[in-house]
């Protein structure tokens, strides 16, 4: 069915050119813009869920939290509409891949490369923790990188507004993908920003090692791994992985999310401090690289400052101090010698 929908136009306006992927939810297009002349990409509900009105109220869910979202490292929302029973939505185009087609293709990356990416979806994700929205689902196939390295969110479908959680909710339904979801989520608690945290860990586990930390055969046992095993050390995995972020991985993978870094910035800039300096041109401005000391700079004394000219103004002013204390000296003589008490009769 969506095959067909190639050619046709939307609301009049979007002509959709080809597919470029179906999720769990919607098919996604590549589509013209015919008022602004310019390519988008189109998320469309699948034809199997539009008699739900559930599911229409997640997709337009989805589409109003990435929409309030502004920021270079999340996909951006232009549009929303309905054409005969048609529900969609509008968003930028992003040329080149998703992670986890990108790991298919290569296995792993390396450190450097997998941390300019992670820094850069930490970044993305920050921003949505700190607008008061947990995105519930990060996985490889929601995190897109462009040719030239650039890093964007996708699918915000079952994101969670901070304030309409409840500390003490329990839901015998897990949202989310078992790959990648947190202790809490997997034992149906409420998610936090530490939820993404974690997600973000196992995302860069897999990244790094080119395998996840967890294997399973069914989604209940690997939420049981998610809850009770302790995940391997990466570095078990890639000998080339850094102790420090071999440490920094099982301290985001921990099952406690008050163990973990609270929000995806905290976790953004120590992903950040172990960038070595010449990738440094890969981070997003969010997490900005520590400057390099330059090879020839001295590190315990300051060079001398550059000698300049000479300071006329400096010179007048102290010549004319010279003469006014000069010319005081006279009348305070002449004073005190007319009295008998001066100590200089």
């Amino acid at each position: 069915m969506s095959e067909s929908l190639v050619g046709a136009t939307l609301v009049g306006r979007y002509q959709l050119l080809s597919r470029l992927g179906t999720g769990g939810m919607a098919h996604v297009f590549q589509a013209r813009d015919l008022n602004l002349q310019r390519m988008v990409a189109i998320k469309l509900l699948r034809e199997d869920l539009i008699s739900d009105p559930a599911f229409h109220a997640r997709f337009l869910q989805e589409a109003r939290a990435a929409a309030n979202l502004s920021h270079p490292n999340i996909v951006t929302i232009h549009d929303f509409g309905v054409e005969a029973h048609e529900y969609f939505f509008v968003m930028e185009l992003v040329s080149g891949t998703d992670l986890k087609t990108l790991l298919r293709r290569r296995r792993r990356l390396a450190a450097p490369e997998a941390l300019a990416i992670l820094t850069q979806a930490c970044a993305g994700v920050g921003y949505a923790h700190r607008a008061g929205l947990i995105h519930c689902d990060l996985k490889p196939q929601n995190i897109l990188v462009a040719p030239d390295g650039r890093t964007k969110i996708a699918d915000f479908g079952i994101a969670r507004a901070l304030s309409t959680i409840d500390p003490l909710e329990t839901s015998e339904v897990v949202w989310g993908s078992p790959q990648y979801f947190a202790p809490e989520q997997a034992a149906g608690g409420p998610p936090s920003p530490a939820s993404d945290v974690y997600s973000l860990g196992v995302i860069l586990f897999e990244t790094l090692t080119g395998r996840l930390p967890f294997a399973g055969e069914d989604p209940s046992a690997l939420a049981d791994q998610h809850l009770r095993a302790p995940p391997p050390s990466p570095r078990s995995l890639n000998p080339s992985i850094p102790p420090a972020l071999d440490q920094v991985l099982l301290k985001v993978l921990s099952k406690e999310p008050a163990a973990r870094y609270r929000t995806a910035d905290q976790l953004g800039r120590v992903l950040s401090g172990l960038i070595p300096p010449a990738e440094g041109a890969a981070l997003p401005a969010s997490f900005p690289a520590a400057p390099a000391a330059h090879p020839e700079a001295p590190t315990t004394a300051l060079a001398p400052a550059p000698a300049e000219g000479m300071d006329w103004l400096a010179i007048v002013l102290a010549l004319l101090a010279f003469l006014a204390v000069g010319g005081l000296l006279p009348l305070w003589l002449w004073a005190c010698l007319r009295y008998p008490a001066c100590p200089l009769t």
